[in-house]
């Protein structure tokens, strides 16, 4: 499931999970300069995969047409592979969805990912706006899965055809922060990822469920689990902890219903949330799921994440509101890989 050049944390090959942050004061097309800047660097320094997530109505997420910024960072990169982490189907005709990646597999073959989650990604009225009905829902998405694989098929059944896309070789991985992803993906004999880093109670159940009831498919022999990992690097613990406070107060407003662009850090975050609040960030940002530290203590809890989870892969989210911090958090990742 990895690609032959990319290194490794201890055997485990890492990846990058990009939400495209719209830092305050910024715009997304600035987000999407800093994206293909990052998408270069961490290429370089040995990752193996950089995935974007579809989010909409949220002012501080860019990545909302998330084929469309796939093919700008597959454009930008040359080996990597680059995917949807993930692609929120019932948001989408899947034939609609066929195409677009039939379209990028053609145009960038063999490095192409199709990440599936159920959720959308949004509001229930942004939701509507997006599909001018909830009639399709996530209870759908399994004949959705259906659907796409058949359309990806040498000899799809029914008249309908996505050209390009039949025919194509478009590793299709579930995404799940619940049990209903990880049990789907063990029936379908799928890669599964599981959103640890803002789910992470539910990580091991999720995951053992996924291993105890796999069933090996021609796409996959085994299971093959990836996790999600908030990681916040720097050179001084003093620094990370700052650096941190951004992502708090993103979690922090969506507590609050008022989504917001990625604010700067600022010295004293309990200044800013009550006692409920605190306990509610914190328990989404976990600290066994979210890393923050120096070299050390990120290499450490990594390793003991690792170890807990029996992960396969790891897929990081830096929600950093400096690029220059944002580069320098993934270099450090990226030294503690052979």
């Amino acid at each position: 499931m990895n690609s032959s050049s990319c290194k490794k944390f201890n055997g485990i090959p890492l990846s990058v999970l990009d939400l495209a942050p719209i830092t305050e004061g910024s715009t997304a097309s600035e987000s999407f300069k800093n994206s293909v800047e990052l998408a270069q660097h961490v290429e370089k320094w040995g990752f193996n995969r950089y995935w974007l997530a579809e989010h909409h109505n949220m002012p501080g997420i860019a990545s909302s047409a998330t084929s469309v910024i796939i093919g700008h960072i597959a454009g930008a990169t040359k080996n990597i592979r680059v995917g949807a982490g993930g692609i929120m189907l019932p948001n989408h005709a899947t034939l609609v969805i066929a195409e677009q990646f039939g379209t990028l597999e053609s145009l960038y073959p063999g490095r192409i990912d199709l990440g599936l989650g159920r959720a959308p990604g949004s509001d229930q009225a942004t939701a509507f706006a997006l599909r001018r009905t909830l009639n399709r829902g996530a209870e759908e998405f399994p004949q959705q899965l259906e659907e796409l694989q058949n359309y990806f098929s040498e000899n799809p059944v029914g008249h309908v055809r996505a050209y390009p896309g039949k025919g194509l070789d478009i590793p299709i991985w579930l995404l799940g922060s619940s049990d209903f992803s990880a049990s789907l993906a063990a029936n379908k004999g799928l890669p599964f990822s599981f959103a640890s880093h803002f789910a992470p109670q539910y990580t091991i159940p999720a995951l053992r469920l996924y291993r105890d009831n796999f069933v090996p498919s021609d796409t996959l022999e085994k299971p093959y689990a990836m996790v999600g990992v908030n990681v916040i690097a720097a050179d001084s613990e003093e620094r990370a902890q700052w650096l941190a406070t951004s992502q708090q107060q993103q979690f922090l407003s969506l507590i609050r219903n008022m989504p917001s662009q990625l604010k700067p850090p600022i010295d004293d975050i309990h200044k800013v949330w009550s006692s409920f609040e605190k306990s509610s960030v914190e328990q989404t940002l976990d600290s066994g799921s979210t890393i923050v530290g120096t070299a050390d203590t990120v290499k450490q809890k990594l390793q003991e994440f690792i170890n807990k989870t029996k992960a396969d892969e790891v897929i990081i989210n830096s929600q950093i509101f400096f690029q220059e911090d944002r580069l320098r958090s993934y270099e450090i990742l990226a030294d503690m890989m052979g």
